[in-house]
């Protein structure tokens, strides 16, 4: 089966899952917003047509601030409410920042999910949809450290500092290492685009790559541009766990270059999230007691799916992801949702 008859045969049985019971179109039009263009987002604009499609709305589309700067996306989400978008999920510019032009949003009557990455409570967002960072971070950790076979040095890369994500993943980064007597000999943060990765991970490695026995990203770019740092390299003496699917990285897998990476599902985030805020609009509540786990910034908090990839299901992560999304499709409304039927 090829991959591309492989996917709408997934799409079409999420769609069945979901209760396909949204038999006649209606008005509910989401915005899927993210902090600022990353490639980690794309794959929100294809979740966003297809959720379209499935559940029938009237729009789910794409919207990407200029740039990552809060002010930016407070004006491009405001300019969306005038343009008749009554349904949001938005990846917060700031945790904290974010919080008041959420709450604007929700005034005019506008369901929100904090998608991705979180609000810090107390917020109007009807929940938070996204990675577990903290354990994606943490088992990545891990999975080096089993790599590095008793070595005990490792440079971590990760993202911007403005994104909520960022703090909780050199958390769990620094956790995992002290556990099993390892140090994180530098964090090289604020790197998530390729200009300031390109020039601070090569400048790192030219100057330390004999100090480090390992590498741990936490963002989408610095995998990238550490993977094809080593791939320089050419030696394979430095392990390595990155982030995300781009396909640096898992030709990187394949050629063992990298020991593996931990995959996101930001597809399934778009798509579960476009089904959430339609039911919210058209009666369903959200339940007060459903399971929430907590994080630093939330205690409504929704795990859409964390898995490690190495070389051997390189060639299969996508189906590991789908069936991810599946399965909390699946269970969502039983488990997060009051709806009248």
């Amino acid at each position: 089966m090829s991959r591309h008859v492989r996917r709408a045969a997934v799409l079409a049985s999420l769609a069945l899952l979901a209760g396909a019971g949204t038999a006649a179109a209606d008005d509910t039009r989401v915005a899927l917003v993210p902090g600022g263009p990353h490639p980690y987002f794309a794959a929100w604009e294809q979740a966003g047509k297809d959720a379209g499609r499935d559940f029938k709305l009237a729009a789910a589309d794409y919207k990407v601030p200029q740039k990552w700067e809060l002010s930016t996306q407070n004006q491009l989400l405001e300019s969306l409410v005038t343009q008749g978008y009554n349904a949001f999920l938005v990846f917060p510019g700031d945790p904290v920042g974010s919080v008041s032009t959420v709450a604007e949003l929700a005034d005019s009557g506008a369901p929100v999910i904090a998608t991705a990455g979180c609000l810090k409570d107390p917020s109007e967002a009807q929940f938070c949809l996204g990675t577990d960072v903290g354990n994606s971070a943490y088992l990545g950790t891990k999975e080096l450290l089993k790599a590095m076979a008793g070595k005990k040095r490792i440079l971590h890369v990760t993202g911007f500092l403005v994104d909520p994500n960022t703090q909780l993943r050199i958390d769990a980064v620094e956790k995992a290492a002290k556990e099993d007597g390892a140090q994180v000999v530098q964090v090289i943060a604020d790197i998530d685009a390729p200009e300031p990765a390109e020039e601070k991970i090569n400048a790192y490695l030219a100057a330390h790559a004999a100090d480090v026995d390992g590498i741990i990203s936490t963002a989408w770019v610095p995998s990238v541009v550490a993977a094809n740092a080593l791939r320089r390299i050419g030696d394979k003496r430095i392990q390595m766990v990155a982030i995300d699917h781009d396909e640096v990285v898992l030709k990187a897998i394949k050629d063992g270059f990298l020991h593996g990476t931990m995959l996101q599902n930001p597809y399934g985030q778009a798509y579960i999230g476009s089904y959430v805020v339609d039911k919210l609009r058209n009666g369903c509540t959200v339940k007060a007691d459903a399971p929430w786990k907590t994080n630093a910034l939330t205690n409504h908090f929704i795990d859409s799916g964390t898995v490690f990839v190495g070389a051997d299901k390189v060639d299969t992560y996508v189906v590991a992801m789908q069936d991810i999304t599946k399965t909390l499709l699946a269970g969502f409304e039983k488990t997060y949702l009051n709806c009248k039927s």
